[in-house]
């Protein structure tokens, strides 16, 4: 969810520790000193990469079937402060911006008078619930529009302990309002914000995205993450394609939907608002 050019793979020297903690809050604040993680002395369950059919065993998931949001599930983030990504949006807790009706979550983003500019929501699973290996699914239908940002993503779960990027980040969709036909997901990584390096992929499809719900999966396996719309795989990142590499470690996911910034620019005269980010469920597998 950081801004970025054009993707790019930037080297880096070191390896990253692995860290199993849960804690709390966003990769762009200030964390505390980097911390060396212990080393896990038996294997993690699904670390072997299997076929997509054969994540079969529902281990977590939200369906959104009736509000309000679950607390036992999801964290509100709130504030502005631009996400050090010069976003406009401040994020609430406020049921004009996050919601579940009709079998959905719904994440708006409202254009709002006086200096508040706009106002939106992000949620995370941090401290509640974090994910290593296995698939996760992410039903959504996602906005458009110049400065609409929507963005299913994760970050890792040591994030206190050791800072951005070195936790790492894994961009599962993130769509520039713009051009609604691109998918765009993108791995983050390095030793410290100097050294902010990514590496990703973007799929034009033949129809915006934001025409319908589509399923957006990432199957986590030890050193290699693979990438699916729909069921169908258009990327692999390895471990190869990084160092650090972060990405074995235990992740927690973000909902958010922001307005303006470094990755689509700010709204303009065409951008219509309200616009909304509408999740059908989350659901993370596992196989036997």
């Amino acid at each position: 969810m950081n801004s970025h050019p054009m993707f790019g793979l930037l080297q880096n020297k070191n390896r990253a520790s692995i860290l199993l903690a849960l804690t709390l809050f966003a990769c762009t604040e200030s964390k505390t000193k980097n911390i060396p993680a212990p080393i896990p002395t038996v294997p993690a369950v699904n670390e072997e990469a299997r076929d997509y059919s054969q994540y079969t065993t529902l281990a977590w998931s939200d369906e959104f079937d009736a509000g309000p949001l679950d607390p036992n599930k999801w964290v509100y983030e709130l504030g502005g402060g631009g996400w050090g990504n010069n976003e406009l949006q401040t994020y609430t807790n406020s049921a004009d911006n996050v919601t579940v009706t009709g079998g959905n979550l719904v994440i708006q983003a409202l254009r709002q008078a006086g200096s508040n500019a706009y106002t939106s929501g992000r949620l995370i699973t941090k401290g509640k619930q974090s994910f290593q290996y296995g698939r996760i699914d992410v039903r959504a239908k996602v906005p458009k529009g110049k400065g609409v940002w929507p963005a299913i993503w994760m970050l890792g779960s040591d994030i206190d302990q050791n800072n951005w990027p070195r936790c790492g980040e894994i961009d599962i969709m993130e769509l520039r309002g713009s051009r609604p036909k691109e998918l765009l997901s993108t791995m983050h990584f390095g030793n410290s914000p100097a050294e902010h390096a990514y590496k990703g992929t973007t799929q034009v499809q033949s129809n915006e995205l934001s025409n319908d719900f589509h399923i957006f999966s990432v199957v986590r396996s030890k050193n290699q993450l693979r990438f699916f719309l729909d069921g169908q795989q258009y990327y692999t990142f390895a471990s190869s394609d990084a160092s650090p590499y972060p990405f074995n470690n235990p992740f927690f996911v973000v909902l958010n939907l922001a307005i303006g910034g470094d990755f689509d620019g700010n709204p303009d005269a065409t951008t219509v608002l309200p616009q909304q980010m509408q999740v059908d469920y989350v659901r993370y597998y596992q196989y036997k």
